[in-house]
């Protein structure tokens, strides 16, 4: 952690201990506060942003937690992403939901800033609970003044996913850089495939773009917020070869049905999410032992990409605080982890708890979660700077002009400079 926002964080625990205190002790005749005692068994409302399938995932974690604390009750909601953010801002407007909820890595910045949730630090969850995470994901969820309004609860990835006996049959080995990815397409191409690589979860999006930004040597803002600076020659060099990949090598410029494709052999070669590993082989059967998985191929700074995955946080207005930071932290613990990786391998997908070390407890190949262990050495999540969430939409469609458009690539990042100048000082 920057030792600046180790002090800075040690500070906003004294602060908010002191606030605390300070409201308890008034004697108006409205309270300030409904808090419930720390002691008292907690009836916490958890929204998780995410499909009804994960809720049984989360409820044997949650039953394990009430076990060790009766009278606890846990009441598990799912909420469609579609939906979740537009329905967590209205509730830290309204200061009235849920206890505790999961979304975007970076939700738990903007909604902070705006008083509608809890920071951590007061009751010592960060400091005990970063060691364990991380890096790459835990930049995203720290405010530049040190707040931490959420943790990682899971993580997603993109990974290299490729049809190992297709490149077998021409020699080809997976590709480690972008030279070698373009000289592969070239070399399907030839062979009469129209797309053979394929780039999925959010193809024409900054997520996509991000990977390479990262390979390039570039970055979105420098490490304080400070400064923008994705209008970097290192930028530049990043959008023009994303771009080229669906302009020149034939990258779909809509997201593609990976399985099926796989399957079919049209797609060779594809980024895509760390899900695709528990679903490609019981949707489709026939690919079993026909593909394989490692990193994104590097760039000219090396290997590196994004990190996605929600945060677990608690809203500010809860009655239960120390009851919701002390939950929030359980899902750190050994019984924890087990617990959420076998419920999510019996209804089919993997768990990615932000314990990078516990990746080889997962139910997978050996290659992928080698693969997953060295993505998460480089991988870094969203930007934790002000402006971010309300920039990205827009970012989105200066980024497709190029694609699409072919649009001057600096032209574009320059103006993506300004707009999140902008909303960072605005």
């Amino acid at each position: 952690m920057n030792p600046t926002r180790k002090v800075l964080r040690t500070l906003l625990a004294a602060f908010s201990v002191a606030t605390v205190l300070a409201i308890s002790a008034c004697t108006t005749a409205t309270p300030q506060t409904d808090t419930a005692d720390s002691s008292e068994p907690a009836h916490l409302v958890f929204w998780n942003t995410g499909g009804d399938e994960e809720v049984a995932v989360l409820r044997a974690v949650a039953d394990l937690y009430i076990a060790a604390h009766p009278g606890t009750t846990i009441d598990i909601q799912a909420v469609a992403w579609a939906d979740s953010h537009a329905k967590i801002l209205s509730a830290a407007t309204a200061q009235e939901g849920p206890d505790v909820i999961s979304g975007g890595l970076s939700w738990g910045n903007e909604f902070g800033a705006l008083g509608g949730m809890l920071d951590l630090n007061q009751f010592g969850v960060p400091e005990r609970i970063e060691p364990k995470v991380a890096p790459g994901s835990w930049k995203s969820v720290e405010a530049t003044d040190g707040a931490v309004y959420g943790v990682p609860m899971d993580m997603t990835l993109y990974l290299f996913y490729y049809r190992s006996d297709l490149l077998a049959a021409e020699n080809i080995t997976p590709p480690t850089t972008w030279e070698e990815l373009t000289a592969a397409i070239g070399h399907f191409e030839q062979k009469g495939h129209d797309s053979p690589f394929v780039m999925t979860w959010s193809t024409l999006s900054w997520l996509q773009y991000t990977n390479f930004l990262k390979q390039a040597g570039g970055d979105w803002y420098t490490d304080d917020c400070k400064t923008v600076t994705v209008n970097s020659p290192e930028g530049v060099a990043a959008l023009n070869y994303w771009a080229d990949l669906h302009r020149v090598h034939g990258a779909p410029n809509e997201e593609p049905d990976l399985a099926s494709g796989l399957e079919s052999g049209d797609i060779v070669m594809a980024n895509g999410g760390n899900w695709n590993l528990s679903g490609l082989d019981a949707s489709h059967p026939d690919l079993v032992g026909k593909w394989d998985v490692s990193v994104l191929p590097s760039g000219p700074a090396g290997a590196g990409s994004f990190i996605g995955g929600r945060i677990l946080g608690a809203m500010s207005y809860t009655k239960y605080p120390a009851q919701a930071a002390d939950f929030i932290e359980y899902f750190y613990t050994d019984e924890a982890v087990a617990a959420l990786q076998q419920a999510a391998k019996a209804n089919g997908f993997l768990w990615i708890s932000p314990r990078a070390e516990l990746v080889d407890r997962l139910e997978t190949t050996d290659t992928a979660k080698t693969a997953l262990k060295t993505t998460l050495q480089t991988a870094e999540g969203p930007p934790n700077c002000p402006g971010w969430d309300a920039s990205s939409p827009d970012i989105d469609k200066l980024l497709q002009e190029v694609v699409l458009n072919k649009a001057d690539p600096a032209a574009k990042l320059g103006e993506i400079a300004e707009l999140l100048t902008r909303n960072l000082t605005g």
